[in-house]
């Protein structure tokens, strides 16, 4: 059931950095609500708890807030399986409790996007159950991909596409009297059947969803699996296995089709319509820069999710390779390029650079390099605390359905999302009311007790202040967020490059390397030496420098 409409009164935050073109050199921060901040007590995360933490994102220094999927959903993905979009999950608060944050994050200058999921529904949504009810043939089921099965009794599915999760992309249904029926196309989980968007009824249901959030005063919406909404005519075969390894790798029948971009125009001109400079960001695999710019043309979405940064190998080679192809391509079309290193669906960097102290290092520097690149940046909750992927949890704990399904994702999600730790010395470190392991709905380890929020507060060294402090030179130093940038020379496996009053250069060898001083440090990973006009730089190490 939708709740109640509550007719708000938009507000609009004050406008960054002095341009009406805020996204493209905005840092946007990644609040997974069910790991966040939780306000009462059940160990899980809510939109209450996101607002009561909202000054300590406005201190951090960053534009905006993205919120993960707080819709009215059974939880079988996260709440990427969505029942009702237009009501909030009781486990996340109610529509008040959305309308309060929305407001309380303008008034501290912050602006919201949300997450919208249009590539598929829950099982238990409206629209799903009225097409199991109505049996096949009818135009309940035209909203979804049910198809007869192949076979001498239609026992095998109509094509062989793999879900996303692992396993087949289909599943049988039942006809009303019980005998076995047609099947249901699901990317991802059973539990999330896919919609077809060449059905009329959806596309204007979501242009309606769309304006219910743009109306309650969101400034715009990251979208969900954004190149698998329309799916190649005819569903052929792909002709073999481990399909989920080719994501990103090449266009497929089911994503990365020319025919989303249709979608998406229509959406950039219902976000044109709303003042304020709402934005819509693709989630979108593709296979190359180039095409993963078509996203972000003009007449179409503000930014797209930079994976092919996030999938790099730590090295000056690879990430030169991939910061260059990045810009080309989104400069091509005119739009800002977007950089991230981790989110709620891959291990966090810290881990994935090697773990330990040098996978810590290495993200620190990491950090840094983003920052300072041209376009607009995305931090995910936690990762300014420094906090590595748990690699231990339990099996008896872990909620992502990858994990208990074959030949998909690795199914390790679990380990990025265990919620963050704000103060004390036990657990759940302030993430809520509760106490001990019942406090937060992962368990958190023990020594996140020097990572938490407040440790770290107020020491030099540490992860937290390294962000508080980059984040405030970003805004600072006028070369900084959007423009260009040029390489400088440097020696092998350093990357050096300038910008207006500004250098930046990245260390990445296991070894210290000495560089000719290029201005002033204002900012650097590792503590410098100097002698004469040279400055060795240590392992692994990123510096800011002003000139």
């Amino acid at each position: 059931m939708t709740q109640k409409n509550l007719a708000p009164t938009p507000t609009t935050p004050p406008t960054p950095s002095g341009t009406d073109e805020w996204w493209r050199q905005a840092v946007i921060y990644q609040i997974y609500v069910r790991s966040f901040a939780d306000s009462d007590g059940d160990g899980i995360g809510d939109l209450r708890g996101a607002r009561q933490r909202l000054p300590y994102l406005a201190e951090l220094g960053v534009d905006a807030v993205w919120l993960t999927p707080f819709y009215a959903s059974p939880q079988a993905d996260g709440g990427y399986d969505v029942a009702d979009y237009r009501a909030v999950d009781p486990l996340f608060g109610d529509l008040q409790d959305a309308d309060d944050l929305v407001r309380e994050a303008h008034r501290l200058g912050l602006r919201v996007i949300v997450d919208i999921v249009p590539n598929h529904t829950s099982d238990r949504h409206a629209w799903f159950r009225e097409a199991l009810a109505a049996g096949p043939g009818s135009r309940a089921r035209a909203r979804y991909h049910f198809r007869p099965g192949r076979g001498t009794n239609g026992e095998l599915p109509p094509n062989d596409w793999e879900s996303v999760f692992g396993g087949p992309a289909w599943t049988r249904t039942a006809n009303p009297d019980g005998t076995p029926g047609e099947w249901y196309l699901h990317l991802f989980a059973p539990e999330q059947p896919d919609l077809d968007w060449d059905d009329p009824e959806v596309r204007a249901e979501f242009e309606s969803v769309l304006r219910f959030w743009l109306d309650l005063g969101v400034d715009g919406f990251r979208i969900d699996v954004a190149h698998g909404m329309v799916k190649a005519p005819g569903l052929p075969d792909i002709g073999r296995k481990e399909q989920a390894k080719l994501i990103g790798a090449q266009v497929l029948p089911f994503f990365d089709q020319d025919g989303v971009h249709e979608i998406h125009r229509s959406w950039r001109r219902l976000l044109d319509s709303y003042p304020g400079n709402r934005i819509g960001v693709a989630e979108a695999w593709a296979p190359t820069s180039e095409r993963l710019a078509l996203y972000v043309r003009p007449d179409e979405l503000h930014q797209a999710f930079n994976f092919q940064f996030l999938t790099c190998a730590w090295g000056a080679a690879p990430m030169r390779e991939v910061i260059d192809a990045s810009l080309a391509a989104t400069h091509s079309v005119g739009a800002p390029t977007t950089w991230v290193l981790s989110n709620h669906d891959v291990v966090r960097h810290a881990t994935r650079y090697g773990g330990g102290e040098r996978g810590t290092r290495r993200a620190r520097a990491a950090a840094l390099l983003m920052l300072a690149l041209p376009g607009s940046a995305y931090v995910y909750q936690g990762e300014e605390l420094g906090l590595p992927e748990v690699v231990d949890l339990p099996d008896e704990v872990r909620q992502d359905p990858a994990f208990f399904r074959g030949d998909g994702q690795d199914g390790t999600r679990d380990g990025c999302r265990v919620p963050l730790p704000w103060s004390g010395e036990e657990a759940p470190y302030g993430f809520g009311p509760g106490s001990g392991a019942e406090g937060s709905w992962l368990p958190q380890p023990a020594e996140w007790r020097t990572l938490s929020v407040e440790a770290q507060s107020g020491d030099p060294r540490s992860t937290l202040e390294l962000y508080r402090s980059a984040l405030a030179l970003r805004r600072a130093l006028p070369g900084l967020g959007a423009g260009e940038m040029t390489w400088l020379a440097a020696p092998e496996g350093v990357l050096a490059f300038s910008r207006p009053g500004f250098v930046c250069t990245l260390n990445t060898l296991p070894e210290e390397v000495e560089l000719t001083v290029p201005g002033r440090p204002v900012l650097a990973t590792a503590a410098l030496e100097f002698h004469g006009g040279a400055a060795r730089l240590p392992a692994e190490t990123c510096v800011w420098w002003e000139v």
